[in-house]
């Protein structure tokens, strides 16, 4: 089949999806609303260990910046807690969702910076080890920012979160078009989309980028890289700040869709889910990153259906979120077993272990 055909059907098969789900249900179309999320964070995760090899096990902090930034910046929380700031708006702070995106995507860079100049010298497990406790500092630090002054409401978590609004249109609604009734999580799905679709043009540029090749150096032999003259130490510090730019985006995004935004929602779970799938889908490889995050995005949702089945079968004795998580974590074994380099990996990549055995 000729590749500008394939593209086309790929293209085709993208913009009628959700109206296929929407058939079965919004639960359906919600859930491919979030797997779009998770592949723009498992893109961005993938500039950090994919490409520059650098292990970092607390993305989700910069995901959480994104998310809570954007909820303090469109949602009444501010102004019913701090009059100085009631007084300045008195309609009340409702940024527009496309200032939030460049603002979020600059606060989570320099968010990654901050976390990438104390660990320069690091690699390996030291690493992982580091970058885990920032992601979990990030998220108590959230979750105990209700006192003495109240920024994040702490656990209760920050509601009324503005939806997405596009020249008078509102994402949140429903409305009809040309007699079809369209659901509000069709239309973030297309806005999602678009954005996945930019996230991946722009790491696929990066790719093929000086930068990138800059990246791939360190990863393969640091001292080498810096022997050829690549600056080792900014070009740590670029991965760290680009890599984060994605996940403060997906924060904004996040917080517009569920229109509320928890500590909670940022455990260290959802830093190994991340992880997972730039490692199962195959690391630096942007098709196999995608791969993985639509797999472990979704295989969950669907394993729902037969982990209640399986529960009624043992009279109820095993908790189907459990049951379901066994599952995941089951295929997860198998896979890596069979595919150790991960389901689709990098073909540069196969090449040379194919040369070295």
């Amino acid at each position: 089949m000729d590749a500008k055909l394939k593209k086309i059907l790929w293209a085709i098969g993208l913009l009628v999806l959700p109206f296929i789900l929407q058939s079965f249900g919004n639960a359906w179309v919600r859930i491919a609303d979030l797997t779009l999320l998770y592949i723009m964070l498992a893109l961005g995760l993938n500039i950090v260990v994919g490409y520059a090899g650098l292990l970092d096990l607390g993305y989700v902090a910069f995901y959480a910046v994104g998310a809570f930034m954007y909820a303090l910046l469109a949602s009444p929380h501010l102004t019913e807690n701090f009059p100085a700031i009631a007084a300045m708006f008195p309609q009340g702070l409702h940024i527009a969702v496309w200032w939030a995106i460049p603002l979020s995507l600059l606060v989570a860079a320099f968010t990654g910076v901050l976390l990438g100049i104390p660990v320069l010298k690091l690699r390996g497990d030291y690493l992982a080890i580091v970058t885990l406790g920032f992601g979990e500092i990030i998220r108590i630090f959230m979750n105990n920012l209700d006192q003495p002054v109240n920024i994040t409401n702490g656990p209760k978590g920050i509601a009324g979160v503005d939806p997405v609004h596009l020249f008078g249109f509102n994402f949140a609604k429903p409305h009809e078009i040309l007699g079809v009734q369209v659901a509000s999580v069709t239309f973030y799905y297309y806005l999602f989309l678009a954005l996945m679709l930019v996230t991946v043009l722009v790491c696929y540029r990066l790719q093929d980028s000086r930068i990138g090749r800059g990246w791939m150096a360190i990863r393969e032999d640091e001292v080498a890289a810096k022997a050829m003259g690549i600056n080792t130490r900014n070009m740590k510090l670029l991965a760290f700040g680009m890599g984060a730019s994605f996940g403060g985006v997906a924060g904004v995004m996040f917080a517009a869709f569920q229109s509320f935004v928890s500590p909670e929602s940022f455990s260290l779970m959802e830093s190994i889910m991340i992880v997972s799938m730039v490692v199962l889908g195959g690391l630096g490889h942007i098709p196999g990153v995608i791969l993985g995050a639509i797999l472990l995005a979704a295989l969950p949702e669907v394993l729902r259906y037969v982990a209640g089945p399986l529960q009624e079968l043992t009279g109820g004795r095993l908790d189907a979120a459990i049951l379901r998580q066994l599952l995941i974590a089951s295929a997860m074994i198998i896979v890596m077993l069979l595919r150790p380099r991960g389901i689709w990996p990098a073909p540069e990549h196969g090449k040379s272990l194919a040369r070295k055995s």
